[in-house]
């Protein structure tokens, strides 16, 4: 059974940064995708970032998010810069592992000043 454990949301004032791991557990194979998703209130759930072989990011955040990874811990990372009140959301990372879907617990972001 796969676990995604989230951490490093937290509340900032706009132009901050913050990162968010996903630390994957319970499999001894490599995972080697994960999406990054939020949900403000009161919207539906949205695809903010995809890492597989190559980087993917929505309009909204292109050239100030960027995700990777850490392949020997099988930690993924959204790094988040110049964040505006618009970010603030739970974050999810969500991946499909051998045809299961597996999520994060979630992790609130605030972006205010």
């Amino acid at each position: 059974q796969v676990q995604l454990a989230e951490s490093g949301g937290g509340l900032v004032q706009p132009g901050g940064s913050l990162r968010l791991s996903c630390a994957a557990s319970g499999t001894r194979f490599m995972i080697f995708a994960m999406d990054w998703y939020r949900q403000a209130p009161g919207k539906q759930r949205e695809l903010v970032a995809a890492l597989t072989n190559e980087p993917k990011y929505t309009d909204s955040v292109k050239g100030r998010f960027t995700v990777s990874r850490d392949n020997a811990r099988n930690t993924w990372y959204l790094q988040m810069n110049s964040l505006a009140p618009e970010d603030t959301a739970v974050y999810y990372c969500h991946t499909n592992y051998r045809s299961q879907d597996y999520w994060g617990q979630g992790t609130q972001v605030t972006v205010s000043s």
